[in-house]
């Protein structure tokens, strides 16, 4: 234990020390955290959905009807009629033969990797891919190549020199978590294809937001089931509830029901949980208008930024990083911004690359323009 009492006093003199602060309503905008009203800059409830009437009352209903434990794995005696609907529905939604509920974007990355590639086998992913993607990778057994943050050049290159593999997988982002740019999905797609490889994209902060009908990135590229084999998205973002799917082929979708070990040994979310994606689905497509006013307030802020001096990384999306460098600095500045009332949460490393230390400016449909000035004019003060 001393050992990791000195890695921990270590993390705090780095600046790298994670703490958490405890929300006490419920998610939102106007939130209340550690005992004070702030308003929230950091969740990913981008549609402001998370406590939408619609979804309480179906959760609640389920709940009341079925109870609120699956009681077992898919395989066993937990795959309810609920959560064949939401599978076929978001199938639908997503143009694909079948999709697969996880309990959560992590398990779902976890799985398709492990379940698909082994030793002899070869995968490729960008440098800034999301932890879950990283730790697939790994738990595959194949070998991983990482080719700079969205430079298909340099994936091209190692497609070329990697030699012979009995299957390739291209994976990456759609939305990059911590930067909010994208990936260029045309271009990845017609390497995989020329190297016959598959491609794998994790929407997960795409889904719901981008696309004319908000089914993500691969929707807004253009991009069909053959281009993009396998696609990953999570529901505790845009969707306001939790868990992830996998939409693909059936013959994808029925080899991770058999093999994809965080599938088959996990407990099945509550039956209430797809009750709620569900009526959040609906609410996806009948109120287009939330999209809208999310892409306005990007629209907005990104203006206002420009305006104040404040200059943040280029990014198109929810996610808007203002980099700091510093790790401490950019805690002070977190903290301070909390103490003022607006929440937003300093990334450090390892998450980003050292020296990037950040603020991650993150927007909902549901924030006002407002509360947009107000962060912002703080902001400004602040770094001033």
């Amino acid at each position: 234990m001393k050992q990791l009492e000195a890695e921990l006093a270590a993390r705090r003199a780095d600046g790298l020390y994670r703490h958490r602060r405890t929300l006490e309503s419920a998610q939102g905008v106007a939130t209340v955290v550690d005992g004070h009203r702030v308003v929230s800059f950091c969740g990913n409830d981008y549609l402001g959905l998370a406590a939408h009437p619609a979804l309480r009352s179906a959760a609640t209903g389920a709940i009341e009807q079925y109870g609120v434990g699956s009681g077992a794995s898919h395989l066993v005696n937990g795959h309810h009629r609920l959560h064949e609907e939401c599978e076929r529905r978001l199938a639908a939604f997503c143009g694909r033969d079948r999709a697969l509920l996880f309990g959560s974007g992590y398990a779902a990355n976890l799985s398709v990797a492990s379940a698909l590639l082994g030793r002899h086998d070869q995968l490729f992913e960008d440098r800034l891919n999301h932890a879950s993607l990283i730790d697939g990778a790994r738990l595959s057994r194949a070998r991983v190549l990482r080719y700079r943050h969205n430079d298909p050049r340099h994936l091209a290159d190692l497609l070329r020199r990697a030699g012979d593999a009995r299957r390739r997988l291209v994976v990456t982002d759609g939305v990059f978590s911590m930067d909010g740019d994208v990936a260029d999905l045309e271009q990845l797609a017609g390497l995989a294809a020329r190297h016959d490889a598959w491609l794998q994209v994790d929407d997960a902060h795409g889904f719901g937001v981008l696309g004319e009908r908000g089914a993500g990135l691969v929707e807004q590229a253009g991009m069909d089931q053959h281009q993009v084999p396998i696609l990953v998205a999570t529901l505790g973002k845009a969707l306001g509830t939790a868990g992830a799917f996998v939409a693909g082929s059936e013959v994808l979708i029925e080899t991770l029901v058999q093999h994809a070990r965080p599938y088959v040994y996990s407990t099945a979310s509550p039956p209430a949980l797809a009750a709620a994606t569900l009526a959040a689905l609906e609410l996806l497509e009948s109120e287009a208008w939330r999209r809208q006013k999310l892409h306005d307030n990007i629209t907005y802020l990104r203006k206002r930024a420009a305006a104040l001096g404040i200059v943040l990384m280029p990014s198109t999306t929810a996610i808007q990083p203002l980099v700091i460098g510093d790790n401490e600095q950019a805690v002070r500045l977190a903290d301070d911004l909390f103490a003022c009332g607006y929440h937003v949460v300093a990334i450090r490393p390892p998450t980003v690359p050292a020296g990037s230390a950040r603020l991650r400016i993150t927007l909902s449909a549901a924030h006002e323009s407002a509360q947009i000035d107000g962060l912002l004019e703080t902001l400004a003060r602040l770094l001033d």
